[in-house]
């Protein structure tokens, strides 16, 4: 049997059973008083892993060597760095991302292939060995590093995005925590920016990766803020099998609870960062319904959610549906603009191939709001997809002008 999904009060990375973590700061971001740019997350026993990563041509030597940790070891612990992406610097960036592993593990006691590393920040710039070297044996592990460590994933973030969950599962309560970063170069597709999850769950790791994927497909990777995928996106699911619980298997009801469970941790995570990304005022959500297939469905979703002229509109409270029909149009979605209705917060302004009349003032006042929703009806089957964006505010180009000056 299987209870409700209940988020924690201040719900973190650690907040499963067994998971530690620490965070420090190393000189890497410009220095505040409670500014971090160093964190170790670890387990006290080896976890079933899955990993998404960018499908970027360009990735880190970060990227790549966990990716081939993955594909040979079962996890127990990350270290991560922000500040700079350790991407576009030759040999040298796999040269420092294994002595960054090397040092991790030391620090933790593993074996180098235990330890997973990611890094963020900005590209074409070597990773500070020195200061890492100095400063990696200093972080202190513990069951409340859990904030910590989110604070020291975050590069132009406005503050660190945290949750956790609990359910019961075959009568046993299991928890799954997570923490996320990304303000900007945020267009995923089979990766998502950083995005670190970990459980108690006893779920074996083959069924885990298809778990992780399937999950993210519908969330994560159903975002968008400006169309750019970063050469660094990860996202690793840790699993340590603390609760002492069954081991839940493929095909059971158990698997679907679980699978329900990290559903909604992702999406809330998911519209967090959305909420606070780079420059954003509002959020924009836009379900496409009746579509041909779920394919279909998620491509005109995030084909709209991602339109710079849609979200221009979004910010200027402009009902200008035809920036909405424009983006559709373009997307792989099967569409016939005769069988296409546009709803903007409810009130219909386009139906079978033709403007609908509606009192554009009060539209313009529903659209004044933190959140906008976006409804789209295709009339070519039964599939369905959600979407989630951002307004393109002034602020995210002032942001993004100087990013390395």
């Amino acid at each position: 049997m299987s209870s409700e999904i209940t988020f924690i009060k201040d719900g973190n990375i650690a907040s499963p059973k067994g998971f530690l973590a620490g965070a420090s700061y190393a000189g890497i971001k410009t220095y505040s008083p409670d500014k971090l740019d160093l964190g170790i997350l670890y387990s006290e026993k080896q976890c079933s892993s899955a990993g998404v990563f960018t499908t970027n041509k360009v990735k880190s030597p970060s990227v790549l060597l966990t990716q081939q940790h993955l594909s040979v070891q079962k996890l127990q612990a990350v270290v991560v760095t922000s500040g700079i992406a350790n991407a576009c610097v030759g040999k040298q960036g796999m040269t420092d991302a294994i002595e960054m592993v090397s040092l991790a593990s030391q620090h933790v006691g593993l074996n180098e292939k235990e330890m997973a590393i990611c890094t963020t920040g900005l590209i074409g710039v070597e990773l500070p060995m020195a200061l890492l070297r100095s400063t990696i044996p200093t972080i202190e592990l513990s069951y409340s590093g859990g904030t910590p460590f989110a604070k020291s994933i975050l590069t132009t973030d406005v503050g660190p995005k945290e949750a956790a969950l609990t359910m019961e599962i075959d009568g046993t309560v299991i928890t799954i925590g997570g923490t996320i970063k990304g303000a900007g170069m945020i267009h995923p597709d089979m990766a998502t920016m950083l995005c670190f999850l970990t459980t108690d769950a006893n779920i074996p790791q083959a069924i885990l990766q298809p778990c992780l994927k399937e999950v993210i497909d519908e969330t994560l990777n159903c975002i968008t803020v400006d169309g750019d995928t970063s050469t660094n996106d990860t996202v690793l699911l840790l699993a340590n099998g603390a609760s002492d619980g069954t081991p839940i298997v493929a095909g059971s009801t158990e698997l679907d609870t679980f699978k329900q469970g990290l559903t909604k941790l992702c999406s809330y995570l998911g519209e967090e960062l959305i909420k606070t990304s780079e420059g954003a005022q509002k959020l924009i959500k836009v379900n496409v319904v009746g579509a041909a297939s779920l394919s279909d469905a998620r491509s005109a979703a995030k084909t709209i959610a991602g339109s710079s002229l849609v979200k221009t509109a979004i910010h200027g409270n402009d009902p200008n549906w035809g920036r909405i029909l424009a983006a559709l149009g373009r997307s792989n979605a099967t569409v016939d603009e005769n069988e296409v209705a546009i709803n903007i917060n409810e009130v219909c302004v386009f139906e079978k191939g033709l403007p609908v009349p509606f009192f554009k003032e009060a539209v313009i006042k529903a659209m004044n709001n933190v959140e906008v929703l976006l409804t789209v009806q295709l009339n070519q089957g039964n599939a369905s997809a959600t979407a989630l964006g951002c307004d393109l505010t002034e602020e995210y180009v002032v942001i993004n002008s100087a990013y390395s000056t």
